[in-house]
């Protein structure tokens, strides 16, 4: 019996190897492995891509966010206790971000439906003391809204985007990470958009937030040996840097591919015990993750284990069930723990077969 892997990587990769060995290549020959231009074509490319006049590569997708916020602690937009609204369901390195600056989350529960921050909700959230809003589009599924964004204008809010999901995904003609102040991005292997290994980008249209990104990145260095920041190395390397380049112009395509295969789902899946999200604007999820939810989940996943089929949860334990934020254990979010206890997410990648998508549903519809 065949093993339907959640992700095979290993395919994801074979089908750009001879762009990928050409990148390596030029990053061999050139000499030159951080910070050189392979970084600069890609930051440029990137920024186009996304639509905004700035784009900084860095380490990974949580270093991402950690910048932007600790840069707007530099020019005085934020100070330590201020507070942060983020989605309760989100997954940790979004407030990992926020907690590393000394700033404060405050979680407010998702819209059950959508899967993403409920708006209401957020503007229930709001105190004297709120400063800013972190959006993430979770699962590749845009979560702004033009609610969102009003609350953000009215009490002079910052909104912050976790693109970490969604490389390409899009709101009335605009791609996500170009919607906000600010967006962080990851290109951990497993994204739509991938690397070798870590890496991640801050976009922005704010000069200002940029230079000041790009040196924290940079130990705090905006000339070599001067440091005006206690900052961080956290670097986009050149290898990362030349791959993603060569990915980059096949992204949409292969969002195509993985909408295609979520329609399939989508048609397919008739078992009553499994509710399927459903998408009413397909330019708003790139589907990075397709989840489908059961009372029954984890009993669900051993079925399909046994039958070849590898599933991944996302996520088990939400951020404030966890030992690290055990100061808010006690806390009740029930929709976010809905969701985290019914939660499971399919295979679907770019090289998945429809053979392989029919055998999924085959063994959804099945399961009694």
């Amino acid at each position: 019996m065949e093993q339907i892997k959640f992700l095979d990587l290993q395919k994801v990769n074979a089908a750009h190897g001879e762009r990928i060995k050409r990148a390596a290549e030029r990053v061999i020959d050139s000499g030159w492995y951080l910070q050189g231009g392979e970084n600069a074509s890609f930051e440029a490319e990137y920024a186009d891509y996304i639509g905004t006049d700035h784009a900084i590569g860095c380490g990974n997708g949580l270093d991402a966010l950690r910048l932007i916020l600790r840069g707007y602690k530099e020019l005085g937009r934020l100070k330590d206790g201020d507070e942060v609204i983020v989605p309760a369901n989100t997954y940790i390195a979004s407030i990992l971000a926020i907690t590393d600056n000394n700033l404060t989350p405050v979680l407010v529960e998702p819209d059950l439906q959508t899967l993403q921050i409920d708006s209401q909700r957020v503007g229930e959230a709001i105190t004297e003391r709120t400063r800013a809003v972190m959006i993430v589009h979770l699962y590749g599924r845009c979560a702004f809204n033009e609610r969102i964004a009003a609350l953000c204008s009215e009490h002079n809010l910052l909104l912050i985007e976790d693109n970490a999901q969604a490389h390409g995904c899009m709101f009335n003609g605009r791609r996500t990470g170009s919607l906000g102040n600010a967006a962080g991005h990851s290109f951990y292997p497993g994204k739509n958009l991938g690397a070798l290994g870590d890496g991640g980008a801050v976009t922005t249209n704010d000069p200002e937030l940029a230079a000041v990104v790009r040196a924290l990145a940079n130990y705090g260095s905006q000339k070599k040996y001067v440091f005006e920041y206690a900052g961080l190395n956290s670097r986009l390397d050149e290898l990362q840097a030349a791959i993603l380049r060569e990915k980059l112009p096949l992204l949409d395509s292969e969002n195509e591919r993985r909408k295609e295969l979520a329609r399939k789902y989508i048609a397919g899946i008739t078992n009553p015990k499994i509710r399927v999200p459903q998408t009413s604007d397909w330019s708003a999820n790139v589907v990075h993750v397709f989840p489908i939810f059961s009372d029954e989940r984890d009993r669900l996943q051993q079925y399909l284990a046994q039958n070849g089929v590898q599933t991944i949860i996302h996520y088990p334990i939400p951020p404030h069930k966890q030992h690290c934020y055990r100061q808010w254990n006690n806390l009740k979010f029930p929709i976010t723990e809905q969701i985290h206890n019914q939660e499971l997410s399919l295979p679907i990648s770019p090289v998945m077969t429809d053979g392989q998508a029919e055998r999924v549903i085959n063994l959804l519809n099945s399961w009694i």
